[in-house]
């Protein structure tokens, strides 16, 4: 047998390797710690001699070198001083013994065979070194070489470890999970009837890294309560404790994590969206999750779609990315496995497409994704990432262990392992020549902040383990080596975990799911290279800085992601299409307001409330009127009082000279009735002035129509008798036969109105049969009760008004009135050209011609006034000019 050595030359700094060729003897030194810390080896006392001279010689080079000997406990540039325990750590990376044992599974190597090809169970290749899950395999070994270091948590009892590849395939996972339920350390699984003393080979599980292969082992685990505690399974399924009572994690599930995204959707106002998935248990539950809590909160989803993860998924991405450009969408959630969204990206990048992305959990700080060529070129991306803490001594335990492994690979020559090694004994093939330069696979910001998940999942066992062993500061009272701890025991102490670690505090709810929320990342490009800036938080509510976010727009303004723009205030939506955030925007009318932002139609007023145009809420109505301390209403009052000066004074002249020619060629009587009725007119119109009550609004309309109508039926009876008086005289003088048969029946005498009392009373009579016509409709009109004298009037066409106070009309006074006054207008008109009039008798005939045009201006004007879309007070306003005017002549 001959051990490959190497030799160092003291006076010549050279190195070269030599062959011990000399029979070993037997070993009688046992198991020696070579200096340095490089490892436990079997080695004689002769070659051990000869390899502590080569390690100081190694120093001695090393420090005319200018370089730092291999077991320096310095960390790299800004590292500080490394612990004590530094120094004892094995170079074994996926195994170290212990009286309890932990199992891991992580990713350790890509899959490189074919599955659809496979032929038998064991035709299944991973021979790829994924350095991402190899990191996290190394934070499982940094983790319980820290707690076996720490003699407060676990005192004098060892942890121990096995790590397997998972290979992120269930065909691969099943292999290690099996063995994890072997019977103690034996290689078989018993069946037994009862379990519950059945002692497994772990205590517990670490892993796995993700959704799809937790589910396969998870109800497995379950079956024996063996406690899985996973750092990257995320799906809400597991959250579900009939089908997986054994599970818990250190991470938040995708339900939680929806719950984020759509708090962040609502921060910006965002409610025009497509919702992208993987085509996997992953994307295809987040996706679903993620689009029905959009919905209940108001956000529409205009796309949902599924990028294959197996095959090719071009084709099927180009239609995706050709339906977002359809819906014009400016946010689009990717809720995708790392591997999928790296394919949908380079076509993203291809299409020179621009937009807000929201990455989930799984690709947010993938290495794969920011390295693309051109990926600085697809807008902007917010990343939601798992909240942790930073494992501060774990990137220098990777550089110390690395140093060491290359020592010992240069010091024994280490072959390269044979193909035939089984996984199950060596879970990663190439790590036998990993070096310091490798060491850098835990400083990428992925493992940065992802490895506290694992860090926490074996110090939550660990804690666990603590209350199960029953350990105080300096023992524990149940030692596994004499005291059996069984797996479903861990899970009772483990579901009742509180802790606080390196910062956070960590406990698990009744669904195994940790006080664990996220940090939201933006992708900063820049020279080339993407690197993460934090925005905010998420626990229960959502935290963002708005302003350190740089968007890809002009001005770096917030990008709008929305089918219709929002309505303002006092408007509600009116929904058009299938889409609920598709509307248009009406306004809600007087006596309506908007009762919520999301409205579909306005809500009405209740009684005694009011509201304006686009009004958010009612109230109590400012009424308007025509007050008497208005100027209009003293204007008109003036004007009043001196047209009614004017009429008593008219009056007064009438009746004193009521027996001479004049008056009695004006009317006699009749015409002081018409003075009376304008008088009363005028007095009427105080009803108009001040705010209208009960009793005002049972008189107004009546009285503003009755003395009109006195007044034209007596305008219409002095018509009638001048028609009669001049034609029949006219008649009369003519001698042929049809005017000798008419002047037989027609008296000849043409004395004035008094004169031929029995012809005036049937005229009169006449046109008082016109007047009284009207007596029941006024009757009926003014003793109507008011149900609501004082109403608002919805819709009046003035948006900037407040409710007027209305008395509520007799809707079959104005039709009638308007109808009657009209007639006796029209018909004292014609009856005035109809008579034949001598000579002398221009100015009262002229007098009579003109009388019924006053009226008939009140008349017109009030139908105005009644039928124009005004205010009261103006209405009132104009009633009263109009009957000033008409009442002037």
């Amino acid at each position: 047998m001959s051990v490959c050595i190497l030799q160092i030359s003291r006076n010549d700094h050279l190195l070269r390797l030599m062959t011990w060729s000399k029979p070993l003897p037997q070993a009688h030194g046992g198991l020696r710690k070579i200096r340095g810390g490089v490892g436990l080896h079997l080695l004689t006392s002769e070659i051990s001699a000869e390899i502590e001279e080569g390690m100081a010689a190694l120093e001695e080079l090393s420090g005319a070198l200018g370089r730092k000997p291999y077991g320096d406990t310095e960390k790299k540039a800004g590292h500080g001083q490394n612990p004590e325990w530094f120094k004892n750590i094995s170079t074994s990376l996926f195994r170290s013994p212990g009286d309890i044992l932990l199992g891991g599974l992580f990713p350790i190597n890509q899959l490189t065979s074919n599955l659809s090809q496979r032929m038998d169970p064991d035709d299944v290749r991973c021979d790829s070194v994924d350095q991402y899950g190899l990191a996290m395999a190394l934070v499982m070994k940094y983790t319980v070489d820290e707690i076996n270091a720490s003699p407060e948590l676990l005192p004098d009892v060892t942890l121990g470890f096995e790590s397997y590849d998972c290979c992120r395939q269930p065909a691969v996972i099943m292999k290690p999970t099996m063995r994890f339920l072997a019977a103690g350390s034996s290689e078989e699984l018993e069946v037994k009837c009862n379990y519950t003393e059945y002692m497994t080979r772990v205590t517990a599980v670490i892993g796995p890294c993700n959704s799809e292969v937790a589910a396969v082992i998870g109800k497995l685990l379950g079956f024996f309560l063996m406690p899985q505690v996973s750092y990257r399974a995320t799906s809400d399924e597991f959250s579900d404790k009939m089908q997986y009572p054994s599970f818990v994690r250190t991470v938040p599930s995708d339900r939680w994590q929806a719950t984020a995204m759509v708090q962040l959707l609502k921060e910006f106002s965002w409610n025009w969206v497509a919702v992208i998935g993987s085509d996997d248990d992953y994307g295809k539950q987040g996706k679903q999750q993620l689009s029905s809590m959009a919905v209940e909160e108001g956000i529409c989803v205009a796309y949902e779609g599924l990028i294959p993860v197996y095959g090719d998924p071009v084709p099927v991405i180009r239609e995706i990315l050709e339906a977002i450009n359809e819906t014009k969408v400016g946010v689009a959630v990717v809720f995708s496995v790392s591997q999928a969204t790296a394919a949908f990206f380079k076509e993203v990048i291809k299409m020179n497409m621009k937009l807000v992305w929201l990455a989930s959990t799984a690709w947010a700080i993938q290495s794969s994704l920011t390295a693309l060529p051109g990926i600085q070129t697809i807008g902007t991306v917010l990343a939601f990432v798992d909240m942790s803490q930073p494992v501060k001594l774990f990137s220098p335990y990777v550089h110390e262990l690395f140093a060491k492994l290359e020592k010992e690979r240069l010091l024994l020559g280490t072959p390269k392992p044979a193909p035939s090694t089984s996984p199950l004994d060596n879970p990663c093939a190439d790590c036998w020549n990993l070096s310091s330069a490798n060491a850098s696979i835990v400083d990428t910001e992925l493992v940065q902040r992802t490895a506290f998940s694992v860090y926490a999942a074996i110090y939550s066992v660990a804690h666990a383990l603590h209350e199960a062993l029953d350990c105080r500061e300096n023992r524990c009272f149940r030692h596994p080596k004499y005291n059996k701890v069984y797996p479903w025991q861990v899970l009772q102490k483990l579901q009742k975990v509180s802790l606080d670690l390196n910062g956070a505090h960590i406990e698990f709810d009744k669904q195994g799911n940790p006080s664990i929320g996220y940090e939201i990342v933006e992708w900063i490009f820049q020279n080339n290279t993407v690197t993460f800036q934090n925005i905010g938080t998420f626990t229960r509510n959502i935290t963002i800085n708005t302003q350190s976010i740089l968007w890809h727009t002009a001005n770096s303004a917030v990008p709008a992601s929305t089918c219709s723009s929002d309505c303002q205030t006092g408007q509600v939506r009116i929904v058009k299409g299938f889409h609920s955030c598709c509307f248009d925007c009406i306004d809600c009318k007087e006596g309506t307001y908007q009762n919520q932002t999301d409205d579909v139609q306005c809500t009405p007023c209740s009684p005694g409330l009011w509201s304006s145009l686009r009004s958010t809420n009612c109230e109590l109505p400012t009424f308007t009127y025509l007050a008497w301390t208005s100027y209009e209403a003293i204007g008109l009052s003036v004007v009043g009082i001196v047209q009614l000066a004017c009429q008593i004074g008219v009056g007064f002249l009438f009746f004193k000279h009521r027996g001479t020619a004049m008056v009695s060629a004006a009317g006699g009587p009749l015409c002081g009735l018409s003075l009376f009725s304008l008088m009363g007119g005028c007095v009427s119109l105080v009803l108009f002035f001040g705010q209208p009550g009960d009793t005002v609004c049972r008189l107004q309309q009546p009285l503003n129509v009755i003395f009109p109508t006195v007044t034209l039926s007596i305008v219409l009876a002095i018509s009638l008798q001048h028609l009669s008086k001049y034609s029949s005289h006219n008649l009369c003088n003519e001698n042929n036969y049809t005017q000798d048969y008419l002047c037989d029946r027609v008296p000849r005498k043409s004395s004035s109105l008094p004169g031929e009392p029995a012809r005036a009373w049937q005229l009169d009579s006449g046109a008082g049969l016109l007047w009284a016509s009207d007596g029941p409709l006024w009757v009926v009109c003014a003793g109507r009760p008011v149900a609501d004298p004082l109403r608002s009037q919805p819709g009046s066409g003035f948006p900037d008004t407040v409710p007027v106070l209305s008395c509520g009309a007799c809707p079959e006074l104005w039709p009638y009135a308007g109808f009657e006054m009209g007639l006796l207008s029209l018909i004292s008109f014609m009856c005035t050209f109809m008579a034949i009039k001598p000579v002398k008798t221009v100015q009262t005939l002229l007098g009579t011609l003109l009388s019924p045009a006053w009226p008939t201006v009140s008349i017109l004007g009030r139908v105005y006034s009644h039928l124009c879309r005004s205010s009261d007070k103006e209405k009132a306003i104009a009633q009263v000019v109009v009957t000033l005017l008409s009442n002037q002549y």
